[in-house]
């Protein structure tokens, strides 16, 4: 097999993209090869648009040799999406009521959903959600919203407008006080008896209450005057601290156990110019330093040390140019010899022309075995001698939708060669292990039909809840007794707040339970052992959780033991410290996932970690929970489809598109990561930089970076960005102190204003709450310097969206600093060579023109599809059309988003869309929504549905 680096396994192997006459992709090309002495191979994905230009199919390289689509979309005359058809996912309606909101939905397994909202001379929030399953003689009522009235008790805390108490899936959730910002100040979580699903039928709460354990987990926080969380006390009284510095970064981290003083987790943290960590201190002693690459910033080493004298991990990272991780070495661990072998703690990885990971080399155990969903037996106790540890190389196939059909694992060393196959159905991409005689035409009978995967293994059920998130597993099954089964419950979130698992022993069955709170987990053994783990969510570069045995102390075990769990690239947990710094484990991990090699200082410590492969729960039965999804490391692949829908690509049940080393999935929903890119320091820069990052503020996302054009245009932003930051605080004092004034000339106080002015106390929450989005915002962005073209060439080509921001008009091939033009005016030939001249990768794909009318060729006057279509037809100038002339050269009208297309392909960016939208830009709606608006009675749409990618 080639090496990666070779030129020869790239040679000729570009991704090309075919437009119609509308400028809509309806082919992408991907030029395949393994080997350079391979025939390039093309991989082609097909779309089709409808009349309206909405996407209406795509066709992955291996279901368009049998001409099923892998997705088909119905859209509504707006350009929702109304009905999905799926191979792997299945088909479902999503209908919006005449408000846009939700209103009826109906899953691929034929559960149908129905929102039911307050009258329309009512706010119009949310009061009934109602589930019906197939089959089933009548909806269960799933969730149900209580709202605050005006009551003076209510306004005191701040609950008037909110929703106090929502029963949801997994039982209440009810609001005791909110900040003048909305954030929750004290919340009550309750959960529901039992494992049967939520039903809040019938008005009586008193009724429902008796289908509620009776504890209650109390939550508390306090906030600074920017909504940034200062502390949090959980369900069990303990309490976490944080500072902050004056741009928003961590500082430090304390932690007050229940009764006890408080300690420190993070001491202090030191930052780059360019925002990113360096060095942190921990408060078990030991500093962790970060090393970057000048050019692209990629991370390229992080070491952990005890005061600069003992190095306990000393990662390296080395990339390929286009960004992918070619090996990872730990020069703090020792060279090993073992039958005639040199045995190194490092790992290489090698791609094929997809930059898919085709080879791996690293060590694992000696008698590791064939990867299964069990972990292997751990080590103990450290340091290993050295027969412990041998070398491996595994190799991966893929067929041409990227589905991992074979894993081939080789140590030869320690004879330990095995494969892994996967068997792959013939009409989708659903898959499982290879079985004897199972055949792909089989496959899809494994799973139901929205492609839940119904056997972890053979003859281990899985059994899915309503709302497509798994509910049981039962890893034994018996004829006679109870089986062994891992039980799972949901909030309305979608993430886990309940595990139970359940194994039969001699005359009992032993039951484990954990409640999943903020900051805590509750881990209860059969009434045995009752464990607090403290979530330390400030724990920097590290995972830090806190022990605290309420009762059942293990024997020898010493209790509030503080873990450091210190992450990789991926975030996955390898260097596992107490708090005095000793080691308690080593863990490394198979690329995709799964234990390698497994060294603890004891049997009974090695049983209390719990993150493991990218920093993520392992469960009992083998499985990662991430979030969204669950994942399974022994084939590589998600146990169920993407919720997200195609965000990363059409195969929903790859993994990270099968470069594992390189990305990660934070919580098994994965999407594009958005970065804006400003050609301007002055004029309106940096108010569309927030207005681009207010929404996302307002939706707790995290907040697009900032790229500038080199050092200078960097420093003079920062400059901008600190003087309006001391702008905005000065104005909130004025507002403060002109209130504080106002109410003691009154004799009244801010509970008198509430009550008795509720219109002057709403308008100050919204002038407040502006100010105070608009300084976080410049808190939190991120500025980065483009400085010989550092960071657009750190890019991710199939994964990152570039905005450029700017004012546009209809029709010009302009973007300006200002709407006056002052601060500088740039055209698309500009802007394209420019962009060029910075470092964009040449098979970039997704540019977005976030300016005003950048999808019109002239004004839209309304949203009608038949009139958007109109405004971003091109108006030719025939008069002065001559033979010879190209498209492009022709005069006349274009949208600047169509003319910026055409600049980038001009200079070889064959692969390029650029996005642009109709109408004006309303960016910071309250609604968390990018708006765009058309004419003067003001109708507004949702920035995403009139978008138009050129």
């Amino acid at each position: 097999m080639a090496s990666f680096n070779a030129p020869a396994l790239h040679a000729g192997t570009p991704r090309l993209a075919v437009l119609c006459v509308r400028g809509l992709p309806v082919r992408e090309v991907d030029s395949y090869r393994n080997d350079a002495a391979d025939i390039v191979e093309l991989h082609i994905t097909r779309h089709r648009h409808d009349t309206r230009g909405n996407l209406a199919q795509s066709l992955d390289p291996r279901l368009a040799e049998t001409a099923i689509p892998n997705f088909r979309w119905h859209s509504d005359l707006a350009g929702r999406t109304l009905y999905t058809e799926s191979v792997d996912a299945g088909s479902s309606v999503a209908l919006p009521d005449v408000a846009g909101r939700p209103l009826l939905a109906v899953s691929a397994t034929g559960v149908s959903q129905a929102c039911f909202h307050e009258a329309p001379s009512l706010p119009g929030r949310l009061l009934v959600v109602t589930e019906q399953g197939a089959g089933e003689a009548l909806p269960r009522v799933a969730e149900r919203y209580r709202w605050a009235g005006l009551s003076p008790a209510e306004k005191n805390r701040n609950l008037a407008g909110q929703c106090v108490r929502h029963y949801d899936t997994a039982g209440l959730i009810e609001l005791q006080n909110v900040a003048l910002s909305g954030s929750a100040l004290a919340q009550i979580r309750r959960v529901l008896v039992g494992e049967d699903e939520a039903d809040w039928a019938g008005d009586d709460e008193q009724a429902w209450q008796t289908t509620l354990e009776p504890e209650r987990y109390v939550t508390l926080r306090t906030l600074d005057a920017t909504g940034v969380q200062l502390t949090l006390t959980d369900a069990r009284g303990h309490q976490q601290r944080q500072a902050y510095d004056v741009a928003g970064q961590l500082q430090g981290s304390w932690l007050t156990l229940q009764g006890q003083a408080e300690q420190v987790i993070v001491a202090s943290q030191r930052y780059t110019p360019a925002g990113h960590k360096q060095q942190e201190v921990h408060g078990n002693g030991m500093v962790t330093y970060y090393a970057l690459d000048p050019m692209t910033q990629r991370l390229t080493g992080i070491r952990v040390q005890r005061s600069g004298i003992r190095t306990l991990q000393d990662l390296h990272y080395r990339y390929d140019p286009v960004g992918n991780v070619q090996s990872v070495r730990n020069d703090a661990e020792a060279i090993r010899f073992w039958r005639n072998q040199k045995v190194t703690a490092e790992s290489t990885f090698t791609y094929d022309s997809l930059y898919q990971l085709v080879q791996a080399t690293g060590r694992e155990m000696v008698g590791r075995g064939a990867q299964g969903p069990q972990l292997p037996d751990v080590l103990v106790p450290l340091p290993t001698d050295e027969s412990a540890l041998t070398n491996y190389t595994r190799r991966y196939s893929y067929d041409r939708a990227g589905n991992l059909t074979q894993i081939q694992h080789s140590a030869p060393a320690s004879n330990n060669a095995y494969t892994t196959r996967m068997t792959v159905s013939n009409r989708s991409n659903r898959a499982v292990l290879a079985r004897e005689g199972l055949l792909p035409e089989q496959v899809d009978e494994l799973f139901d039909a929205g492609g839940h995967q119904l056997e972890l293994l053979a003859g281990q059920d899985l059994r899915w809840n309503a709302r497509g998130e798994l509910a049981q597993v039962k890893p034994i099954e018996r004829e006679a007794g109870v089986d062994d089964r891992e039980w799972y419950r949901y909030g309305s979130d979608g993430m886990r707040l309940l595990k139970v698992s359940e194994q039969q022993a001699v005359n009992l069955i032993q039951a484990q339970r954990v409640l999943y709170l903020d900051g805590l987990e509750l881990r209860d053994t059969h009434e045995t052992s009752r464990l607090h783990v403290i979530k330390v969510a400030a724990g920097g570069g590290a995972e830090v959780r806190v022990l605290h045995w309420a009762s059942g102390l293990p024997e020898g075990q010493d209790n509030d033991q503080v873990r450091y769990s210190y992450h990789n690239l991926i975030g996955s947990s390898g260097l596992e410290l107490d708090g005095q710094g000793a080691v308690i484990s080593r863990e490394e991990y198979y690329p995709f996932g799964g234990t390698s090699v497994w060294a603890a200082r004891s049997q009974i410590e090695a049983e209390y970690k719990i993150l493991r492969y990218s920093g993520k729960e392992r469960d009992a039965t083998g499985l990662y929970y991430y979030g969204y999804r669950y994942y399974q490391p022994w084939a590589g692949r998600w146990l169920s489809a993407d919720p997200a829908g195609t965000t990363d690509g059409l195969n929903v049940f790859r993994m990270v598109r099968n470069n594992p080393q390189t990305y990660h999935d934070p919580k098994g929903s994965n999407s594009r990561e958005g970065f804006i890119f400003t050609f301007f320091e002055e004029g309106d820069a940096l108010y569309q930089i927030i207005g681009e990052n207010y929404s996302r503020q307002l939706k707790g996302k995290p907040l697009r970076p900032v790229i500038a054009r080199d050092d200078k245009a960097k420093a003079k932003l920062e400059s901008a960005v600190h003087a309006e930051k001391l702008k905005l605080s000065n104005k909130l004092s004025e507002i403060w102190a002109s209130y504080r004034v106002a109410l003691a000339r009154q004799k009244m106080s801010w509970a008198d204003l509430k009550a008795r002015l509720p219109r002057k106390y709403s308008d100050f929450k919204a002038v407040r709450e502006i100010i105070i989005t608009r300084y976080r915002v410049l808190g939190g962005i991120e500025i980065q310097s483009n400085e010989n073209g550092r960071a657009l060439a750190a890019l991710e080509s199939q994964r990152s969206k570039l905005y450029i921001i700017g004012h546009a008009l209809a029709g010009e091939n302009i973007v300006t600093a200002s709407a006056s033009g002052a601060g500088g005016v740039l055209d698309t030939i500009q802007i394209a060579q420019l962009l060029v001249e910075g470092g964009l990768p040449k098979d970039f794909q997704d540019i977005r023109v976030a300016g005003c009318g950048s999808a019109d060729a002239i004004p839209a006057a309304s949203f009608d599809p038949a009139v958007l279509e109109g405004a971003a037809t091109p108006v030719i100038d025939t008069s002065k059309f001559y033979l010879g002339m190209s498209w492009e050269q022709i005069p006349g009208k274009k949208p600047v988003a169509l003319s910026l297309a055409e600049g980038m392909r001009a200079n070889g960016y064959m692969q390029m869309g650029v996005t642009g939208y109709h109408g004006d830009g309303l960016r910071e709606g309250r609604e968390g929504h990018h708006l765009r608006i058309i004419g003067d009675a003001g109708d507004q749409r949702r920035r995403s549905l009139v978008s138009r990618r050129f």
